[in-house]
């Protein structure tokens, strides 16, 4: 017997996908979900947790943030979160820089968040390649890591106008970051045309991993993770996106609410967030809980993200908490945190749900997550227990 087989009954389990139910039973073998539901009967042999009067539900996702490359408490030292040496870092891969000791993610564990994306910053037009990661649980990262394979990110609007205006640069303008968003494009059809025709003839090619990077997204392998504040330039990434034929996921959203019906028409997903912040710059003026409601009512797929460590990574669900209250449907807070940002991103098939066939990520609460006075009690991921509150503290299971 295995430690990461056991199973959990006499919760309120909410598997997000599907109704929620009282009693029955969660199995886990092997670090997956192979049983769940209220007439499920616990198998002979597996150890029992007896959560009669707790609330069961999967572990949150967050959809984009920045732990673990822009470390906290470590200053510029643990801070790898652009690499703004050029505008186009395609090549770059967020994998190569995240410290998984940093203090972010033990505070993930205490808001029984069980995976995030990191993703590099928006100083750059293309920022590199961002990776899913459970949060916990690993020796190195390679050992929590759910998909290398998920997006890359790229900023509009002010921040990489800033950063290379101030150097003197292109870009200096909305003209310019488009510019070097499309000539890079351009620059990867070129490259892979060149490839297909070199491997078709057997002849020797020289690798560009800036311009391989591209041909991924091209090919609709990786997301094109756009950071995005205002409406117009919304509109840009959509024009962009439909220029070359990538799969475009909105970032952030600020002014999404404006043109939320073009976003639904166009099945375009928006990470909204995050909701906790100062009106810090002009793109920001329009930021309001409100217009995440505005958005899904739209029809928009949203998830919710606290972009840490700009929010404390364990104000996710406090986040969604308040959005039910300025009139998101409580189901739509729920699967923003959960099967909406694993779907939007590539990996549904693993997390985001109690469902069969899942990896075991499991957060047991002492009451509703969507009151903000519960507590996580337990978090398991891949079935093995890394975070319990014991005695007025969260305890976090050594990963050395």
């Amino acid at each position: 017997m295995t430690d990461n087989s056991f199973v959990i009954t006499g919760a309120h389990v909410v598997p997000v996908d599907g109704d929620a139910f009282d009693g029955g039973a969660v199995v886990v073998q092997d670090g997956r979900i192979t049983a769940v539901g209220p007439d499920v009967v616990a198998p002979e042999g597996l150890p029992v947790v007896d959560a009669a009067g707790a609330w069961l539900l999967p572990g949150f996702v967050e959809a984009h943030g920045h732990v673990g490359i822009h470390e906290e408490a470590n200053g510029s030292a643990g801070n790898d979160t652009n690499e703004m040496t050029g505008p186009n870092m395609a090549a770059v891969r967020a994998i190569d820089a995240v410290d998984i000791d940093d203090e972010g993610f033990r505070d993930a564990l205490s808001g029984g968040i069980t995976s995030i994306v990191v993703k590099p910053g928006s100083g750059n037009p293309i920022g590199g390649q961002t990776v899913a990661i459970k949060t916990w649980g690993g020796r190195t990262i390679d050992e929590q890591l759910i998909s290398d394979a998920v997006s890359i990110k790229s900023a509009l609007g002010e921040n990489p106008k800033r950063v290379y205006g101030e150097k003197g640069q292109t870009p200096s303008t909305r003209l310019g970051v488009a510019k070097v968003i499309r000539e890079a494009f351009v620059a990867a059809q070129d490259y892979r045309a060149a490839r297909d025709a070199a491997h078709a003839k057997d002849e020797p090619f020289t690798r560009d991993l800036t311009k391989e990077a591209l041909v991924r997204v091209l090919d609709g392998e990786l997301a094109w993770d756009q950071h995005t504040h205002r409406h117009d330039d919304i509109a840009t990434a959509v024009r962009l996106a439909e220029e070359f034929g990538y799969r475009l996921v909105v970032n952030h959203g600020t002014e999404a609410h404006k043109i939320a019906g073009l976003l639904a028409e166009k099945g375009i997903p928006v990470i909204y967030g995050p909701l906790f912040t100062s009106r810090s710059k002009v793109e920001l003026r329009d930021r309001g809980i409100p217009n995440l409601t505005t958005i899904a009512a739209a029809g928009v797929r949203v998830a919710i993200t606290t972009d840490a460590p700009v929010v404390p990574i364990n104000m996710l669900v406090t986040q969604a908490t308040m959005a039910v209250r300025d009139g998101l449907p409580r189901q739509t807070a729920l699967e923003a945190i959960t099967s909406a940002p694993a779907d939007i991103l590539g990996f549904g098939d693993r997390v985001g749900r109690i469902a069969e066939g899942l990896d075991a990520d499991l957060v047991l609460w002492d009451g509703d997550p969507l009151d903000a006075t519960s507590r996580a009690q337990r978090v398991w991921i891949e079935g093995n227990q890394v975070y319990a509150y014991v005695d007025g503290q969260g305890v976090t299971t050594p990963r050395w």
